[in-house]
């Protein structure tokens, strides 16, 4: 059942003209970390690596194609856990860095913290020799002409249609190790400094080798408010099933706070899913060399690796 890679390229509705690039490239980041794993690399390298492909491809929520806040600007926010130790690493609300989950990696490995914000994650970033890129090459065509067909005062979740959500990944390594790994832009027309669940401990993702591991996708103040990702996993500590805990938790968030998202779990064995109230989310999951990938409810395509 080991190695196992699970991805998520967002939850919501993606026009169908998106469609296909979207999933190509969700299913390409599974393969990306599937062949991290079965090299002998770790599972916090492969869920890196899986989301900084996705964070380089426009077509995301993340990275280059974030959406944009209510200046126009991109803030985003990522997170890794080490399931092993517990350790993480976080940035919010950074700017000018390609891949956010690299620098959250570079928090959780060279600092005594768990989250750096805004101008001290920037500061943080080119101390350590990141590459600081111009605004410019983050921000799509496609971003812009959605921030500016906003009409003042609309709701920023019901503007969300169109660009689908956070991108992240969950594995397990053949040492049997568990990792977590979550990055996104935010949500269109976002409050300056706003910053939602992907960055927090236990919502926007969370990872222990006891029980297992989980990167999360929707409405981030929903999210947060449940501590989505912990939730799953106490759940799981009583016994569900991945598949159980992950309904039982989003069936909870739509109830109590009307709150849309999925979820990719997995847990020590490699026992995997990938389960959302969304109409969509863009999934793929790479185990036993065969490729696993869906949209809608119910799919579960497979394809040889």
């Amino acid at each position: 059942m080991l190695p196992v890679v699970v991805v998520h390229g967002g939850a919501g509705q993606i026009p169908k003209e998106n469609t296909e690039v979207c999933c190509a490239g969700v299913r390409e980041a599974a393969r990306l970390g599937y062949s991290v794993l079965t090299s002998g690399g770790s599972a916090m390298d492969a869920v890196v690596e899986a989301v900084t492909m996705l964070e380089n491809n426009p077509a995301y929520n993340a990275g280059k194609g974030s959406v944009l806040n209510v200046k126009g600007e991109v803030e985003m926010d990522a997170l890794v856990m080490d399931g092993r130790t517990l350790d993480s690493g976080a940035v919010s609300a950074v700017r000018g860095v390609a891949n956010p989950t690299q620098l959250a990696r570079m928090v959780m490995e060279k600092t005594s913290h768990l989250c750096l914000t805004a101008e001290g994650a920037s500061k943080f970033a080119r101390a350590m020799g990141v590459p600081e890129v111009p605004e410019e090459s983050l921000i799509t065509d496609y971003a812009r002409m959605r921030w500016k067909k906003l009409e003042p005062g609309s709701n920023p979740v019901e503007c969300q249609i169109g660009k689908i959500g956070t991108v992240g990944a969950v594995a397990v390594d053949v040492e049997g190790n568990l990792a977590c790994a979550t990055s996104t832009g935010g949500i269109l027309n976002q409050m300056e400094g706003r910053v939602g669940d992907t960055p927090c401990i236990g919502c926007g993702g969370y990872a222990d080798n006891q029980i297992g591991a989980v990167s999360p996708t929707g409405h981030g103040e929903a999210i947060m408010k449940v501590t989505l990702s912990r939730l799953i996993l106490f759940h799981m500590e009583q016994g569900k099933s991945p598949e159980e805990a992950s309904d039982l938790a989003l069936d909870y968030m739509k109830e109590r706070v009307k709150g849309l998202g999925g979820v990719v779990v997995v847990d020590p064995k490699g026992t995997w899913t990938a389960r959302f109230n969304s109409l969509q989310m863009i999934w793929a999951a790479a185990q036993q060399e065969q490729l696993h990938y869906g949209l809608y409810h119910g799919e579960d395509f497979t394809e040889p690796i």
